[in-house]
């Protein structure tokens, strides 16, 4: 321990410099996975805002449990039938995923074909967590 600490002392401009490394890895990992709602925020959209829910779970995790009047395209579709989300381009798109991390390369996707696409933070475990309603089909 005494050794990372003389090593930082002695090359100080070498660790600011890989932190300020880090510090924009982070920042543009953040600025790809776009901008993220709560449930209480996404709840609000859908209600107030008409948000349309896309959940990119396969099939089968869908009919398990899904958020009302959500839109299913398989993640793996997704790139295919994205011309079915064309009349919804004038509406918020709130990703949906089983944690939340899948839907930053989606969201990605769909904003550089000028969507307006916002992720769930925690995805559907998130949403079951917080005992919100959900549609099993």
């Amino acid at each position: 321990m005494d050794q990372l600490f003389e090593f930082i002392g002695n090359h100080w401009w070498l660790v600011g410099i890989w932190g300020a490394f880090l510090a924009a890895l982070m920042w543009d990992n953040n600025q790809r996975a776009g901008q993220s709602v709560s449930t209480a925020q996404a709840t609000a959209m859908i209600n107030r805002e008409n948000a349309l829910v896309l959940d990119i779970r396969d099939k089968k995790e869908y009919s398990e449990g899904h958020v009302a009047n959500s839109l299913n395209i398989p993640y793996a579709n997704l790139a295919k039938r994205m011309n079915e989300l064309d009349i919804h381009k004038h509406r918020p798109i709130i990703l949906v995923c089983k944690t939340g991390t899948t839907v930053s390369v989606a969201g990605k996707m769909l904003r550089e074909k000028g969507y307006n696409a916002l992720r769930l933070n925690g995805g559907m475990m998130e949403w079951n967590s917080q005992n919100l309603p959900v549609v099993r089909k």
